[in-house]
């Protein structure tokens, strides 16, 4: 991997490439300090100090806050961060399997590509200005819930900002949200790898080696070194099983057959489907966090985070975490929801019968199986079998913080699992391979000359 970056470093365009890439990257972390107009940043800075670091605050809108990279604690101008273009990606993907229209325009090729992104785009800023107006809304009404309960009574807007200077606000998030959207694409365009991914991987690890200090500063054990080394330790050791499952597939091996146009042959030869081992990626883990969250963001909405009857006061036992370890009925349900997404996503994007017909249709075949009826139903169950297993690797990786914080018993959140090592990783490795087919494409280029 550090080859292969010293490599690109030495190549005059990827360089430019790089260099573009981590401006932008430089750029976004900027804007994730600059505050927005109206908030009292000393009395955020006064609540909020600890909860930042450590990443405890509220669990409603722990995930908006992972994605923002800590910019939601500071209410900053890039506080919503590119949450609401994932949501909206989500969205229309999940939507074109629904919508007619959307899954004509998915088969038109980059023509229709372009029409589901303007698409997306859109969604995007409605969801901006939605979630922009509730945040703020939370954070005047109450503090304690969006900010965790240090801020709790704590005046986060200077008392002159009216509802004119919150609707300011509320355009100045949309606004940064765009810009960070138009910012994702100029690096997709000129930079190195997906843009919306290596937003999100700079949001994830500029936080990473806070969450690694607060565990030594949380833990009592010899002023916490051992523990701290014992968890870089363990995380050597889940980032290497993360990478070696990452990489693992399942090819089905697919021939074509030649076809006689007038005197010559066309076609033949063989190749195959690769289906991931975790063909998903995160998008399951990311579905069971914000599922489990509504219940908690209905409760801290209506003003029942401190019932202890009725249905606010089921949710915040079973439902609701805390520093001190997850609820049997939190961790239970998490695990089967991811599990479900799992299966779910993969049959939505695995279309079986398009691949089967598209495979009839140009002469292919799977050696052994039959066209048509056949080949949907092996797909079907090699598609079951792999995900199975990439399933349950999932379910584990989501369930290490879990056990983590209640076998550490710190205050601080593990930084070796769930999304955070999931998305870090898995960034990672399609940023290295991108680098290295490029690098590869040069020196074709350079034996040509």
């Amino acid at each position: 991997m550090l080859t292969a970056f010293f490599r690109a470093f030495r190549t005059p365009e990827l360089r430019k490439k790089l260099l573009f890439t981590l401006a932008i990257m430089a750029v976004y972390r900027f804007g994730a300090h600059i505050p927005l107009p109206g908030v009292a940043t000393r009395n955020l800075a006064t609540c909020t100090g600890a909860s930042s670091t450590s990443g405890t605050g509220s669990q409603a809108f722990g995930l908006l806050n992972l994605f923002s990279g800590g910019a939601f604690l500071q209410l900053s101008i890039f506080a919503l961060g590119i949450t609401p273009y994932i949501t909206a990606s989500i969205i229309l993907q999940l939507l074109t399997v629904v919508v007619p229209r959307l899954e004509a325009l998915k088969k038109e090729g980059q023509a229709g590509q372009a029409k589901i992104t303007q698409y997306t785009r859109y969604l995007t800023i409605g969801l901006s200005v939605l979630e922009s107006t509730m945040t703020l809304t939370a954070a005047r009404n109450n503090p304690g819930y969006l900010l965790g309960q240090r801020c709790q009574g704590v005046q986060v807007f200077y008392p002159t900002v009216t509802w004119e200077g919150t609707a300011v606000m509320v355009i100045i998030m949309t606004a940064a949200t765009s810009l960070l959207m138009w910012l994702g694409e100029l690096v997709t365009d000129r930079g190195v790898g997906n843009g919306m991914s290596v937003l999100m991987f700079t949001s994830i690890a500029a936080r990473f080696p806070g969450s690694l200090w607060a565990i030594k500063l949380s833990s009592h054990t010899l002023n916490g070194w051992p523990v701290f080394f014992a968890v870089l330790a363990l995380g050597v050791l889940i980032v290497a099983a993360v990478v070696f499952v990452e990489q693992g597939q399942r090819r089905i091996p697919v021939q074509y057959t030649k076809r006689m146009i007038g005197r010559r042959a066309y076609g033949g030869g063989s190749t195959y489907i690769p289906l991931k081992l975790n063909q998903p990626g995160v998008v399951p883990v990311i579905f069971a966090s914000s599922l489990l969250q509504m219940p908690v963001m209905l409760v801290g909405l209506t003003g029942g985070t401190t019932a202890t009857k009725g249905w606010q006061g089921w949710i915040n036992r079973n439902l609701t975490t805390t520093v001190h370890g997850y609820p049997l009925t939190y961790t239970l349900s998490y695990l089967l929801l991811i599990l479900g997404f799992a299966f779910f996503y993969m049959s939505i994007t695995f279309d079986t019968v398009e691949i089967a017909d598209n495979m009839k249709k140009y002469g292919g075949f799977i050696p052994g199986i039959r066209s048509g009826r056949p080949t949907i139903e092996y797909l079907n169950y090699v598609a079951t079998r792999i995900t199975w297993p990439g399933a349950l690797y999932l379910a584990v990786i989501a369930a290490i913080p879990m056990i983590a914080l209640d076998g550490l018993r710190a205050t601080a959140s593990f930084p070796f699992g769930g999304t955070t090592i999931l998305i870090m990783v898995g960034v990672g490795l399609e940023t290295v391979k991108q680098i290295e087919s490029q690098l590869q494409q040069h020196n074709y280029e350079g034996f040509l000359r």
